[in-house]
């Protein structure tokens, strides 16, 4: 490379620009302070109902309930907290330390400098290993080899050159000139100067581009927010009006008052706010424990009604490496064993061995590493393995001939052997082919090509010692044969794949490589409908309209560039789709942004996909999207499975204060009651339900109707029946006990205990839609028997400690009323059992 009489910019000139321009790094996303998200917590209208409630007790003098509400606003701040700076530290670990360091030509004195004090107009001088850290134009290069997939999703790096024509149109790709922010030197040298920084980088425009992408509310906070606010207006309604009649009826305003309370206490829904929270962030966690990190809390409960799943082939599909999967040598090919047990027939040793020899020692290049791998696992402790040899001189691709060639000598030996590998046209020139040769070896290529293989050519030559030519073409070559690469596709993929068809989820692969080349990594992966795809050219020319009636069977999309990619995902989104989408690139953030679920590679993605994603998979196990999929449908099976169980309790707990009210009878039901059900009804529905495992069916189903609301009618329906039952029978209960004697503290106490029973049973019958009792009986679930066994605890204390049955206006029971409360209560376990047979048969 020769020496460029530059001198670059000077320390002032540099400083200058810093100062004008600012530093040359993107902004990130600002840390939110442990106030920020409490305001954020407090803000929500569950919240505030909370907390409304809270003082409520505060002020009527119950102290108790007051500190349970609002130990429960706590905690749900001190989970959204931790679940908030766990991904913060989980993203600060997977960023750099520090931005990529540069080499630049100050003063006319190379210096190392960081990244992010780089200016436009700094020479920077490249070699292999460097990141880049700021756009450039590429002023003199020698074999320089660029890796662009962080932008372009091409795994094979591209050749960059010098430019004579002044071109201002900054584009990337093979044989250009222009060098992006982010990409990587994996071969070569290059002196470039800087002409964009920080956001005017291409990287920094995409940053941008996401600011004006918004994030959609999701359809279960609307959904639950409007029922809260319906519920809380209606309470408040009920709550005068019963405390207007019971006091004008009965001359009695203390009482009024009590029963109004009650009601009021009865039918806040303050498990909502206290579910919805729990579920989500418990949910995760539980994620988190597959290696998936939840960035946004939303994304949890969306997971489970995915219905298309948009895949980035390379890094995510792939490997984004290369590996050697065919050689062919004399007509012959030869499929490489993924074994490394196995055995490399003698006829392959050679062109192994003289592609080591045309690569570079300690490569960075992909297909070189490939290259050497291959070597060293088939041809380690034989003659074909030259680690004593002495490279004496290079000869660099360039634009008239792709091919490189390397001239090494053996210690000790007088003859020169040189190795040469580049494109198979390079390499047939340089060993003169006559046409019938290029006709034969075209063949094999085009099946390569075929197979979606990345073909290169390599030859070997000897030359006698005297001066060394000064081109390639003066060697007398001789054909060694091609290689076959591919960037492998993740073993895990294809059965992913699978699961995912299973579950009803459309696969779509977008990439920016050829059609044939995506069609048989479809092919390899078990993707759906292969024939059929479109390129990116074909999008530009779709109009909207056009698109969303063509992509409903569309599931290769090749050739595609980043603004495509976010094309392609809003124009799924127009025809009802709910898009997860995945990728590791710069290219994929705005797309990642854009989609209902945003899912990034943790360890392959960059700093800009992470920060658009709604979740991020630390380990890039692509098997990790079908495993959060499945818990995602799991947590809101039993989302719904407790919001149903809070239904059906409070219908009981609100008639039995109406019905004292309409029919003129004593109070059943004081607050002290209803905070003691509250005991038993909050851990129940944010812990035990939470808890529960998945149903058999829940991957074999198709996603839910995101359309569909938390409280859908089949679900109302049968709460109300459920909980229609169990008043039915305490009021049975209430006036049958009466009768036969007792008095009304006695029916109230017994009324009480059947309710108590009755709610373990709701608990237990609501555990699952499609299992009966007795087989989730064997089913782990901690958090229900510590449940259940401080329900019946308190229940006995509470029944047969004297102070504490006079603060609830209990008589004491005898074992005949034990006996009847039991019997009842089974009734009433037997008939939700009856309700959900039905609903299953239905």
């Amino acid at each position: 490379m020769n020496k460029l009489v530059i001198k670059g910019l000077t320390e002032q000139e540099a400083q200058e620009r810093l100062n004008s321009e600012g530093y040359n790094e993107l902004p990130s996303s600002k840390k939110r302070s442990i106030f920020f998200i409490a305001f954020e917590v407090a803000k929500e209208p569950m919240f505030i109902l909370l907390v409304s409630c809270g003082i409520i007790y505060l002020i009527l003098g119950d102290v108790r309930e007051a500190i349970i509400l609002m130990f429960f606003v706590f905690v749900i701040m001190c989970i959204t907290f931790i679940q908030e700076r766990k991904t913060e530290r989980a993203l600060e670990s997977l960023r750099d330390l520090t931005s990529p360091r540069a080499s630049v030509l100050r003063d006319g004195q190379k210096i190392r400098i960081a990244g992010r004090e780089v200016v436009r107009g700094d020479i920077m001088i490249l070699a292999e290993g460097d990141r880049i850290p700021a756009d450039a134009i590429l002023l003199e290069s020698q074999n320089l080899s660029i890796d662009e997939s962080l932008l372009t999703g091409e795994s094979v790096p591209v050749m960059k050159y010098p430019d004579e024509l002044d071109n201002t149109v900054m584009s990337g790709g093979e044989n250009q000139s222009y060098l992006f922010s982010g990409t990587m030197v994996v071969q070569g040298q290059g002196i470039a100067e800087v002409v964009s920084v920080g956001t005017n980088t291409k990287i920094g425009k995409i940053g941008k581009s996401l600011q004006v992408i918004k994030e959609e509310e999701t359809i279960l906070k609307k959904d639950i927010r409007k029922t809260v606010k319906v519920i809380g207006i209606t309470s408040a309604v009920l709550c005068v009006a019963v405390i207007i009649i019971y006091g004008i009826t009965r001359s009695n305003w203390l009482n009024g008052f009590l029963a109004g309370i009650t009601l009021a206490m009865a039918m806040i829904p303050e498990e909502f706010p206290v579910v919805l929270t729990v579920f989500m962030s418990l949910g995760a966690w539980r994620i988190s424990q597959k290696r998936v990190l939840t960035r946004r809390i939303p994304a949890v409960e969306t997971l489970g009604s995915a219905t298309v799943l948009c895949v980035d082939k390379t890094g995510t599909l792939t490997m984004n490496i290369m590996r050697v999967q065919q050689l062919c040598v004399d007509n012959e090919v030869f499929n490489v064993p993924k074994s490394k047990n196995a055995n490399l027939d003698e006829r392959f040793h050679e062109i192994v061995e003289y592609g080591i020899l045309a690569s570079q020692t300690d490569p960075f290049d992909p297909m070189e590493k490939a290259i050497r791998e291959l070597g060293e696992i088939f041809l380690a402790d034989t003659e074909h393995i030259h680690n004593d040899w002495t490279m004496v001189q290079e000869y660099p691709l360039s634009k008239s001939l792709l091919a490189m060639s390397r001239v090494w000598k053996k210690h000790g030996s007088g003859d020169y052997t040189i190795s040469a590998k580049g494109s198979p046209e390079a390499i047939m020139d340089l060993c003169h082919f006559d046409s019938m040769q290029t006709k034969n070896l075209e063949i094999f290529i085009e099946q390569m090509a075929k197979d979606g293989l990345r073909v290169i050519a390599v030859a070997k030559s000897r030359f006698k010692p005297k001066v060394l030519p000064e081109i390639q073409h003066d060697f007398d070559f001789k054909f060694e044969g091609l290689i076959g690469l591919a960037d492998p596709v993740r073993e895990q993929v294809p059965a992913s794949i699978k699961e995912c068809y299973n579950a009803h989820i459309r696969v779509v692969m977008i990439t920016g490589d050829y059609p044939v080349t995506a069609q048989n990594i479809a092919s390899q992966i078990g993707l759906k409908n292969k024939e059929k795809f479109i390129t990116g050219q074909e999008l530009d020319n779709l109009d909207d309209e056009e698109l969303c009636r063509i992509i409903k069977d569309i599931n290769i999309f090749a050739r595609v560039v980043p603004e495509q990619k976010y094309k392609i995902v809003n124009g799924l989104k127009k025809i009802g789709e709910i898009v997860a989408m995945t990728g590791d690139g710069v290219n994929d953030a705005p797309a990642l942004k854009a989609a209902n679920i945003g899912i990034a590679m943790g360890g392959r993605g960059t700093d800009v996909a992470r920060e658009s994603a709604s979740l991020v998979l630390l380990d890039d196990d692509f098997s990790s999207i079908v495993t959060a999929v499945k818990m995602g449908r799991r947590i809101f099976d039993n989302l719904k499975k407790a919001i149903s169980y809070i239904l059906a309790i409070h219908i009981p707990i609100v008639g039995l204060s109406l019905i004292t009210v309409i029919l003129k009878w004593p109070l059943i039901l004081f607050p002290v009651h209803i905070v003691f059900l509250e005991l038993i009804i909050d851990p129940a529905c944010s812990l035990v339900f939470e808890a529960e495992s998945e149903e058999k069916d829940i991957m074999i189903r198709p996603p839910r109707n995101v359309k569909e609301s938390l409280f859908c009618k089949h679900t109302v329906v049968y709460s109300i029946l459920q909980g229609l039952i169990l008043l039915i029978i305490v009021t049975a209960v209430f006036v049958l006990t009466q009768h036969l004697g007792e008095n009304i503290e006695q029916a109230r106490a017994l009324s009480f205990v059947v309710l108590i029973i009755g709610n373990i049973g709701l608990i237990m019958s609501n555990r699952s839609w499609t299992l009966t009792i007795p087989k989730l009986m064997k089913q782990k679930n901690t958090a229900l028997v510590l449940v259940i066994f401080g329900a019946i605890t308190f229940l006995i204390l509470v029944l047969f400690i004297p102070i504490l049955r006079n603060i609830f206006r209990f008589g004491p029971l005898h074992i005949i009323d034990i006996i009847i409360c039991i019997s009842t209560g089974i009734i009433s376990i037997v008939l939700f059992e009856v309700i959900k047979f039905i609903r299953i048969k239905n």
